[in-house]
């Protein structure tokens, strides 16, 4: 099995969003709790990734969703962006928070014929760490 890089991680992600962007889900239908969306998906972003790779799983411990490339996955609806990466100190707002961001903005449309839902990944985006910080 092949070691997951940023490089791969970026393109499997621009893979899993187009492929989610065309499933039709009942676990989601009915549910507006943002926090349940995000975790399906990084869930399901996860177990797409571990089939197809070998790296580090992150914890609660470690703080970020892949620790071994540094990287964070954030989920948020266009409808209603959120954010669960709250700033430890001024020093992280201005410098950064020391990892990159692996964002899905998705847009939930649901189906009460056949009782699903559907989330249109409209961006999935990169935010490289930034380490030029200044003394």
């Amino acid at each position: 099995m092949k070691i997951l890089t940023v490089e791969t991680l970026c393109s499997e992600a621009a893979i899993f969003s187009d492929a989610e962007s065309l499933h039709p889900e009942p676990l989601l239908y009915g549910v507006t709790d943002g926090k349940a969306v995000g975790t399906y998906l990084e869930q399901k972003f996860r177990l797409y990734l571990k089939e197809r790779y070998e790296f580090v799983e992150g914890n609660s411990a470690s703080g970020i969703d892949f620790p071994g490339l540094l990287v964070d996955v954030k989920v948020t609806s266009i409808r209603q962006p959120q954010s669960s990466c709250p700033f430890k100190s001024a020093r992280q707002k201005i410098f950064g928070l020391g990892y990159s961001l692996l964002i899905f903005v998705y847009d939930k449309t649901d189906n009460s014929t056949n009782r699903t839902a559907t989330l249109n990944i409209l961006h999935t985006i990169y935010s490289k760490l930034q380490v030029n910080e200044v003394q």
